[in-house]
């Protein structure tokens, strides 16, 4: 909660002023059980009606006062929660943005989603309260406790066994609910994880008719979250009607023995009406106080996991002083003897890696599934850095280079194709928002993408569904190619780009970038062999070592696994074709 604190302490101004307020506010409930009692021991027994509507006047007088000051408070409270909110969600958003992939193994998508609403959300709930009723509740509780002592001393003791009583309820309260309370937010992980399963694996479980499993699932994940607020908001429940109750019963106590005190001459009519006024504000002092005391375990279990977010460490970060390319950039990528282990695996992803991907070339890399390719990519990308080696992008090791500089020499086209929710120009306007449309329509040419865009009615305004789930595989992928040549870029990666491409519209597209980007440096990770067998130089890996290196040609005569790869896809009378 300390980071909280920090974040609230940014508006102190209005914390004061709301101070201020409530302390006024205070004042004025405090002040009218006083006026109360002056006008039955004065203006009702010697029948002045003059006196009653003068007190009277001064009591609206005050209450309007209190009133103002309450509406003020609210108004205080609610700014600094927003805004307090508003500044949470921002530094958690860029701190999310920060992370490597290292970090996104350790926090699911749907835990971030859940810290970034529903944990700030409990947060600016408890903010409110507090400022409303943490200041005001021992303000009103002293100066009423203060009160009472000094009407009458005898009746204080009604108060102070109703407090004993009170204190033990909220102590059973909190061994009772806590350890649900804590639950709650961990159970919205699973529950919303559950749900984003649901939606985007959709049309898998159509295929395989396992909406009744998945509906189980859910339902156990959602049965639970509901069986512990229920839980919670049972014990909760029970609250109100036991301090109604203790209330109530020390109104009568201090009526009973309040009435004995008045036959005895002992305090007036008066005095005894003020003083259980006085006893209704302790008391409720205290049960504002005890709904603060249960609101503040389950906003600090939310504190904590947005604490952990924040606190977290990327395992990536630029140094303190970073180089940055030059005008004469030499976009030849180098890797030197590169080794990679993912954080808390076991054994190398990558081994010993050498290769140089040099301009006006096409360097492909293939092998089997996780022999390492992709890695590859994201240790160039710089998703995750190196465990032993070197990468070097024009002689420079790309861990002393700016991450925006060096990804801005980059055109990179994931191996999941990723669409933003807008229209066809703006995704491809999101490489380079400088960028003309006469570059926009020359890039959609050469990922072969104009055909399907001009087969629309809006052309390049055409809807895109977030994800891009309104095209098809093979138009999502073409898009992302598109997006990547916009941005002009020196250095391309397609990491798997060309798998949902018939092999027509993929040969073009080959054709197209090797005379449109010929200046560039080329990285090509595929696993078809008829993409990348004209290639300049092909890497195949195998277990994450390189166990060959070459042309097609060369590969087909002294690379086994190549060999086997390629013969797994064509023809023995196809590949001899190629050789001839």
């Amino acid at each position: 909660m300390d980071r909280v604190f920090k974040y609230i302490s940014r508006y102190w101004v209005f914390v004061l002023m709301a101070v201020i307020l409530l302390f006024i506010q205070a004042m004025c409930e405090l002040t009218l059980p006083d006026y109360m009692s002056d006008i039955i021991n004065t203006g009702v027994i010697n029948s002045d009606i003059n006196f009653i509507l003068d007190t009277g006047k001064k009591m609206l007088i005050i209450s309007l006062i209190g009133t103002l000051c309450s509406i003020s408070v609210g108004y205080f409270a609610s700014r600094v929660a927003a805004r307090t909110s508003r500044d949470l969600r921002s530094d958690v958003f860029r701190k999310v943005q920060s992370f490597s992939n290292e970090e996104f193994d350790k926090f699911s998508t749907a835990s971030l989603i859940t810290r970034t609403t529903n944990d700030i959300t409990q947060i600016q709930s408890l903010i409110v309260m507090m400022v409303r009723l943490l200041f005001y509740a021992p303000i009103l509780g002293i100066g009423g406790t203060i009160k009472a002592v000094s009407s009458s001393l005898s009746l204080s003791r009604m108060i102070v066994l109703s407090l004993i009583v009170i204190f033990m309820f909220i102590i059973f309260i909190f061994v009772v609910a806590m350890p649900k309370m804590k639950m709650v937010q961990t159970l919205i992980d699973r529950l919303n994880l559950v749900s984003r399963e649901n939606l985007e694996g959709m049309l898998v479980i159509r295929a395989f008719n396992t909406q009744k499993f998945e509906a189980e699932r859910f339902n156990k994940a959602n049965k639970e979250l509901t069986n512990t607020n229920l839980f919670v908001n049972r014990v909760m429940t029970i609250m109100m009607p036991t301090m109604t109750l203790i209330m109530n019963i020390t109104i009568v106590l201090i009526v009973w023995f309040g009435a004995k005190q008045i036959s005895k001459l002992d305090i007036d009519i008066g005095t005894m009406m003020a003083f259980m006024q006085y006893a209704i504000q302790i008391i409720s002092a205290f049960l504002m106080l005890s709904v603060m005391f249960i609101m503040i375990p389950r906003a600090a279990v939310s504190a904590n996991r947005i604490k952990e977010v924040l606190d977290m460490k990327p395992s990536i970060r630029d140094k303190k002083h970073t180089l940055i390319y030059d005008e004469n950039f030499d976009p030849d990528v180098e890797f030197k003897n590169v080794s990679f282990t993912y954080p808390e695996g076991k054994g190398h992803v990558l081994e010993n890696v050498s290769f140089t991907a040099k301009k006006h070339q096409t360097t492909a890399i293939i092998g089997a599934t996780g022999c390492g390719k992709s890695t590859v990519i994201n240790l160039l990308m710089r998703f995750y850095d190196v465990s032993d080696g070197q990468i070097l992008i024009d002689g420079k090791d790309i861990r002393d280079v700016d991450r925006q500089e060096l990804r801005s020499k980059i055109g990179y086209v994931p191996q999941k194709s990723i669409l933003f929710s807008g229209n066809i120009r703006s995704n491809l306007y999101y490489a380079d928002k400088n960028s003309t449309f006469e570059n926009i329509q020359k890039a959609a040419d050469i990922a072969q993408a104009t055909e399907f865009i001009e087969s629309k009615p809006e052309t390049y305004d055409a809807p895109i569904a977030q994800g891009g789930t309104n095209v098809s595989g093979g138009q999502k992928q073409r898009l992302s190619i598109a997006r990547a040549l916009v941005k002009n870029a020196p250095i391309y990666i397609f990491d798997d780009s060309f798998s949902a491409l018939d092999l027509n519209t993929d040969k073009k597209l080959r054709a197209a970038l090797k005379s449109e980007t010929g200046d560039s440096t080329i990285l090509l990770v595929a696993q078809r062999v008829g993409t990348i067998m004209n290639a300049d130089q092909i890497i195949v890996l195998d277990k994450g070592r390189i166990v060959g290196k070459g042309t097609h040609k060369e590969l087909m005569k002294n690379c086994m696994v190549y060999r086997e790869i390629a013969l797994s896809q064509m023809s023995k009378e196809e590949l001899d074709q190629c050789l001839e």
